[in-house]
């Protein structure tokens, strides 16, 4: 096991501890977590780099439980009244489609690669981006001023959701029927 494996596992770890410090109300403290989570992926990333340290695992564990990690408190945060349900719902449905695809898409030609489109990374960021504006705001307790500022955000992270989980839709379905026109 890899270093940079077991910083991805303790960031899977701190999941459960964001989801219920968002559900019991301590956003500064999930705020932390959250943040203590971004800057681990940074490391592992680093770390798996300059050392050589990179492993087939890891580059398959580390976008996935960044997935977990924001599903989760995008699901914590949408339940708790934080974020509208109908964005919650389009970033859920948008990982799903995405990890149910790439299953799909292996079964059916043996040969999927990991390749994030531009889109999807723009989609993370803000995803990211907002998660850490609403815990911030939360947990610091700021003032309405920042609002309009979120609801940008909020329809910013709709549209790369719907956008991202489009374009890989396209990708895979042509891919595919160019697989299939071969055999």
């Amino acid at each position: 096991m890899s270093l940079p494996n077991i910083i991805t596992i303790g960031r899977l770890l701190a999941v459960p501890v964001a989801v219920g410090l968002i559900l019991n109300g301590y956003f500064l403290w999930a705020f932390w977590v959250f943040v203590a989570a971004g800057v681990s992926d940074a490391v592992d990333g680093f770390i798996a780099k300059k050392f050589d340290a990179e492993t087939e695992l890891g580059r398959f564990l580390d976008p996935l439980v960044d997935k977990v990690l924001l599903v989760s408190v995008y699901v914590s945060l949408g339940q708790a009244g934080h974020l509208p349900t109908w964005l919650v719902i389009g970033v859920v449905f948008r990982d799903l489609l995405i990890v149910g695809g790439a299953i799909l898409f292996q079964t059916l030609t043996g040969s999927l690669t990991m390749n994030p489109i531009m889109i999807s990374k723009i989609n993370t960021a803000a995803q990211i981006v907002l998660t850490a504006m609403v815990l911030g705001l939360l947990g610091f307790e700021a003032d309405g001023d920042w609002m309009n500022l979120i609801v940008g955000m909020v329809y910013f992270v709709a549209a790369t959701t719907f956008l991202s989980g489009a374009v890989y839709v396209v990708s895979w379905s042509r891919r595919a029927a160019a697989m299939e026109e071969r055999e």
